[in-house]
């Protein structure tokens, strides 16, 4: 049996919180983690004084405002929606369509920020929500420009499937890739529910490099994608304009 040092079984409590369990009881805990409900309750006790928990009067935990103080803190998070924001709620007001901004983490897209339309299509995302990048339009535009390496390893998949729509062949996945970088642009199509579409574009810090990207997703039935397209490039050139970058060139 391998040993796990403190700072790991630390992690793994706080790993048992997530969108569909942000409340559990030690008890959970202890099971969620791995770890006998001794060391469980030890863990959660010095997390609660420190405040990155915190304990109801029923006794159950829920994460504590000290984590998110601390998250906010990343350059990425935050700081990243804050300036996003104006820019997002334009396009939002442009399309009154979901608006979504999105960071890449691994072979995942996380979202961290959400307008939603009242009337726009349903969507499976929620700030935090994680996807695979292949099956997303900000996805798809992140992916396009990660790295030659990283993308031949991620094509090679597995890839997973949501819906019939969805781009699982390795081959198919690269041209996808190479149309995004041509065009600029990100659209998916029904490749997690099949009344969906997605228009995306990339998002580029000071020096140039893709740090995220954002998009808007209406129903597939309507999507006019022409005319989303220049709102989603505009949305996303201001807030790398926000972020520092400057264009070598104007279009």
């Amino acid at each position: 049996m391998t040993l796990r040092s403190a700072p790991d079984r630390l992690l793994s409590v706080l790993a048992a919180f997530d969108h569909e369990h942000p409340a559990l009881s030690l008890t959970d805990i202890s099971r969620r983690a791995g770890l006998t409900l001794t060391t469980a309750h030890r863990l959660a006790a010095a997390l609660t004084d420190w405040g990155a928990l915190e304990r109801d009067e029923s006794g159950v935990y829920h994460v504590g405002l000290r984590l998110w103080e601390i998250a906010a803190l990343a350059p990425r998070g935050l700081a990243l929606r804050q300036l996003a924001l104006p820019y997002l709620e334009d396009l939002y007001e442009a399309t009154h369509e979901n608006v979504q901004l999105a960071v890449r983490d691994g072979g995942e897209v996380v979202y961290t920020e959400w307008i939603s339309g009242h009337s726009a299509v349903g969507v499976h995302i929620r700030v935090g929500a994680r996807w695979p990048l292949h099956a997303t339009g900000v996805g798809l535009a992140l992916l396009a420009h990660c790295g030659p390496e990283f993308q031949e390893e991620y094509c090679a998949g597995p890839l997973a499937s949501f819906t019939p729509y969805t781009v699982t062949e390795p081959a198919r996945l690269r041209r996808v890739l190479a149309e995004v970088r041509r065009t600029g642009v990100a659209v998916s199509s029904r490749q997690v529910t099949d009344d969906a579409l997605s228009v995306a574009a990339p998002v580029r810090g000071p020096g140039g490099a893709v740090v995220a990207a954002v998009s808007v997703v209406v129903p597939q039935a309507d999507a006019q994608v022409p005319v989303l397209v220049p709102a989603v490039r505009l949305a996303a050139r201001g807030i790398s304009r926000a972020l520092g970058w400057r264009p070598t060139k104007e279009p």
